[in-house]
């Protein structure tokens, strides 16, 4: 049955057409509105928005040659390119109908004409206009979620020279389609890097998608970053899209790259190489267009062992290396980024600004940060919510060497100094380090896979590695 909620708009001449189609049509749809004047069509569409339009041909006595259906065809589609109409005129020959076509209309019905088939090329019709009106939905829709995803939520900021070579990198690699390398530690915001190329690209407005290498397993790589059809394996109940197709147009952030085993870098290097994926349990390779940047925290020593790091890979992906500067080598930048994120914190949660005394910007910027921002962040992150000074102090942020934050007792609402946990020997800390500290090593300080092994999140183990300044 068709759909009982369409509306149908139907132009001609001819009243008994205005009246037979009204009958037939307002059983099957919500609303019919007819009209004898092709003028009043501007009008009645800036009233109402039509499923369908019915529109005769030639409104003039005499007249059989279609340019008058023709001209308001023209005329309906600069108002709404998707609209949907159908011509009706009692001289139509296939000449006309396919000229019809070529013109924008969507059906074509020759006078006199069948109920059946006016039935049902109305309904194929109202089902294209809905389905356009979807797409269109779905379009804008993924339009602000590729820009909500491509937008930088954080600023990269300094000035110090080691920032400014960064920087001035980026906007030199950021306008081509070069594959990027980018080097760095833990923490120092590769990803912040990453997404400022893709900012500053051809590829804006296109997806930006980040992917942890590091938390895909093995034997799910293939269907994570190629996708699979249905049936390819156990469990695959249906078609998956994967990764490169996912960001196709975009660009594709390879984050901890340095994870993928050899024999799976192969696979990785013949999608890059040859521009083209196969899904797993597919016969057929799919084109992407596909920018590809990716980033790893092993030391360029270890990326040019070929028992860790494929060569052929490496130099695939390092059209343009970028060095993303650990916090040490660029001090300078320190307060600067201090100052925004005590701003940034405050705000979310509710508290008064506050600023830095001399003593606390002196020690925070002769602190090594062994964690870099993301360990500097959190430092200012606690300090905003324990400080109860006017101005923050060295001892709100509990670096070695300076007294330990006062903390809110489990007991009382009153605060205390913490101890140092090693001087009064609580071994619980003890153990928790020295079990990291075993756990970073035995993965060769690969946090995914420290973490997935001791039960934490990456980021819970980033917390932890700056408690203890692993």
């Amino acid at each position: 049955m068709a759909n009982k909620d369409g509306k149908i708009l139907i132009v001609d001449d001819d009243e008994d057409i205005l009246v037979a189609g009204k009958l037939l049509l307002k059983r099957h749809y919500a609303k019919v509105i007819s009209s004898n004047q092709p003028h009043h069509i501007p009008m009645l569409m800036g009233e109402h928005s039509f499923d369908a339009i019915l529109l005769d041909m030639n409104f003039s006595p005499g007249a059989s040659s279609g340019e008058q259906g023709f001209l308001w065809l023209e005329k309906i589609l600069e108002i709404d390119p998707d609209a949907v109409v159908v011509l009706i005129t009692a001289h139509g020959g296939v000449d006309m109908a396919v000229d019809a076509m070529k013109r924008g209309a969507t059906d074509f019905i020759a006078k006199p004409w069948q109920n059946e088939k006016v039935i049902a090329t109305l309904s194929s019709a109202v089902k294209l206009r809905r389905s356009r009106s979807e797409a269109d939905t779905l379009k804008k829709t993924n339009k602000a979620l590729t820009k909500a995803s491509g937008k930088i939520q954080q600023p990269i900021l300094g000035s110090s020279p080691a920032t400014s070579t960064m920087l001035s990198l980026i906007e030199k690699a950021a306008p081509t389609d070069a594959n990027v390398l980018i080097l760095g530690e833990n923490g120092t915001g590769k990803e912040l890097a990453a997404r400022k190329i893709h900012e500053q690209s051809k590829r804006v407005n296109d997806v930006f998608m980040a992917v942890d290498m590091g938390t895909i397993t093995e034997s799910l790589f293939e269907s994570e970053l190629f996708g699979h059809k249905k049936g390819a394996f156990t469990g695959a109940n249906e078609n998956k899209t994967g990764l490169f197709q996912a960001a196709n147009g975009g660009t594709l952030f390879l984050d901890e790259i340095g994870n993928i085993p050899l024999h799976l870098q192969a696979k990785l290097l013949t999608a890059l190489e040859q521009r083209t994926i196969t899904p797993v349990g597919d016969t057929k390779s799919h084109s992407i267009d596909v920018r590809v940047i990716a980033a790893t925290n092993l030391a360029k020593d270890k990326l040019l062992n070929e028992d860790i790091f494929r060569q052929d890979l490496l130099f695939r992906l390092n059209t343009v290396e970028l060095t993303v500067p650990p916090l040490r080598e660029r001090r300078e930048d320190i307060e600067e980024i201090a100052i925004y994120y005590a701003s940034f914190y405050a705000r979310k949660y509710g508290f008064p600004a506050k600023k830095f005394s001399s003593d606390a910007l002196s020690a925070i910027k002769t602190y090594a940060w062994p964690g870099n921002i993301r360990a500097l962040r959190h430092a200012i992150e606690r300090a905003v919510i324990l400080s109860e000074n006017d101005e923050f102090s060295p001892v709100d942020f509990s670096l070695p060497g300076q007294p330990a934050q006062p903390t809110i007792s489990p007991d009382s609402n009153s605060t205390s100094d913490t101890p140092d946990p090693e001087a009064v020997g609580l071994n619980l800390d003890r153990i928790e380090k020295q079990t990291i500290r075993q756990a970073l090593k035995k993965h060769r300080y690969n946090i995914s896979h420290a973490a997935k092994e001791l039960g934490l999140t990456r980021a819970a183990l980033y917390r932890r590695m700056e408690k203890h300044e692993l």
